[in-house]
């Protein structure tokens, strides 16, 4: 908080609001922290580059367009790029022109990467079953991810999903100048 006045027009949290969403924001950070750094331990895997190979695995023919594998880890098309293109690098996947479409691009899982996933996936799994799964009765568990679905939903209605694309355009234009 600063020390200017506060507005009247602020519909401030209220006290019980506040420590649920510190308990949200800290639980949520030290999750992912330590979820990320078991993997990369265990496997050499970036949190991001794991769900890539997640999605890819899931998706016929192992492949999706690299617009579609975006907006499902709600990651920023430049940043995805990014991430791929460090992935590719290493062998995991390839980026492939999408049939009878001149502008569109695939990204493909490659058997080397299915290893890879295959290999990391036993340890991650187990890793948030112990940080998340198995720390939550059921009722809590169930109660996080539906609660979290409401908030994924709403974050990808046309609205948000302008002003996430206008930020992205002005953190692209702020970056090259």
């Amino acid at each position: 908080m600063t020390d200017a006045a506060p507005t009247d027009d602020v519909r401030w949290l209220t006290a019980e609001q506040q420590e649920h969403w510190r308990a949200f924001r800290d639980g949520t950070a030290l999750l992912l922290d330590v979820l990320a750094r078991e993997l990369d331990c265990d496997s050499g895997l970036s949190l991001g580059e794991y769900e890539v190979l997640v999605r890819l695995s899931e998706a016929p023919g192992r492949a999706l367009r690299m617009s579609e594998l975006a907006d499902d880890l709600a990651h920023s098309r430049s940043r995805l790029t990014h991430t791929v293109a460090r992935m590719e690098r290493a062998g995991v996947v390839r980026r492939e022109p999408v049939p009878g479409d001149a502008r569109g691009v695939a990204c493909v899982l490659t058997d080397h990467g299915w290893r890879v996933l295959v290999a990391a996936a036993p340890g991650h799994v187990e890793s948030v079953r112990r940080h998340l799964v198995d720390v939550l009765d059921d009722a809590q568990l169930a109660a996080l991810g539906t609660a979290m679905q409401v908030v994924v939903d709403h974050l990808r209605t046309p609205a948000c999903e302008r002003a996430r694309d206008q930020a992205d355009v002005s953190d692209v234009t702020a970056a090259s100048a």
